[in-house]
């Protein structure tokens, strides 16, 4: 921090009411003393109100200027000399030169016993504010890089947890692969070329800080083909975009656990019938709805599925986005709401 830095930071620290407050109350009696002990001189109540003013705002300041954060009384002797100099030389200029110089006589605060007083407030004062306004600096600073540092840590478990896929998933697909290999050529050829392409948006995902939902949804489109690829009767897929929204910007791979989860706890599961994905944009909102058939069971022990989609979407839009998850006896249903705009700048999600 420059010089002129800390004079601005340090004076607007002594504006803080818990600091300003206990300032007023150790002024006033000296200000009120030095008027009620002085009756015969008219300059005694600004004399002693420029003391006490000089002293608040030199104090502090000639503090943090010799001992910086993190130095303190016990190194530098040079150091305590200088700032004890100039505790003296405002105190003595205030209380002895000053008055001569404006033909001023003896006051209360002028006294020699009073000065000696003042020029160890100055001293104690400017110790006490000093150190109190560094390491509220010094916390703050802290606390800053502790949040900064969360966030890198919370960014970086999303980074990895964004590249997920269920590898059960991806291993009962290569072994019908393998097996198709010797009974379908045709199928298991398609099979590969599917999920090549799935997992090429997957890696391309994972470095993209946002991709249009266009392509969001052919990844979403692709894992469902081959979950049918397996089992053509395992699922009716029902798709409905509405025109024109697939341009929009959104958090890459912020679907896939979605759709993953959709087919492991609904057909995959047992419960037969139709998957259907709705996007509409509403104001300024696009809305997401999937619906998967068989009733949810709750988060299971260890998932990490819906967990991460929140804590995804929650630094992605600060509060402005939004999941949901209902059931009922035949289906359940899960809500994405997000802002059109896209996600903030700048936060990896």
């Amino acid at each position: 921090m420059n010089e002129g830095s800390i004079v601005r930071a340090t004076l607007k620290a002594l504006f803080v009411p818990r600091r300003l407050l206990p300032i007023v109350l150790v002024s006033l009696p000296l200000v009120a003393a030095q008027v009620r002990f002085s009756r015969h001189e008219a300059m005694a109540a600004p004399l002693g109100l420029l003391l006490c003013v000089l002293c608040v705002a030199l104090a502090p300041v000639s503090y943090r200027f010799l001992f910086p954060e993190g130095l303190d009384f016990s190194h530098g002797g040079i150091r305590l000399l200088l700032y004890g100099t100039v505790g003296v030389g405002v105190v003595l200029s205030v209380g002895v030169v000053l008055p001569k110089l404006l033909g001023i006589g003896p006051t209360f605060l002028t006294d020699r016993h009073s000065l000696a007083v003042c020029a160890a407030l100055f001293l104690v004062g400017g110790w006490g504010l000093g150190r109190d306004i560094g390491f509220e600096e010094s916390l703050a600073l802290e606390r800053a890089r502790a949040a900064r540092l969360a966030l890198e840590a919370e960014q970086a478990q999303l980074l990895a947890l964004r590249s997920h896929l269920d590898p059960h998933f991806l291993f009962n697909t290569l072994n019908a692969i393998a097996e198709w290999c010797q009974t379908d050529g045709a199928v298991a050829e398609a099979a590969v070329l599917r999920l090549s392409a799935m997992l090429r948006s997957v890696l391309a995902g994972v470095r993209a800080a946002t991709w249009p939902l266009e392509r969001e949804l052919e990844l979403v489109r692709t894992l469902f083909e081959l979950h049918l690829l397996r089992d053509p009767d395992l699922f009716q897929l029902s798709l409905e975009v509405e025109p024109g929204v697939e341009a929009f910007p959104v958090p890459p791979l912020v679907l896939l656990p979605l759709a993953e989860n959709a087919v492991k706890h609904g057909p995959a599961a047992g419960h037969r019938g139709r998957i259907s994905l709705c996007v509409q944009a509403r104001g300024d909102l696009l809305v997401f709805v999937l619906e998967n058939p068989g009733a949810s069971k709750g988060p299971r022990e260890g998932s990490s599925g819906l967990p991460t989609v929140e804590r995804r979407l929650a630094l992605a839009y600060a509060g402005g986005a939004s999941l949901a998850l209902t059931s009922e006896d035949t289906h359940t249903r899960v809500t994405v709401t997000l802002p059109r705009s896209g996600p903030l700048p700048g936060v990896i999600t």
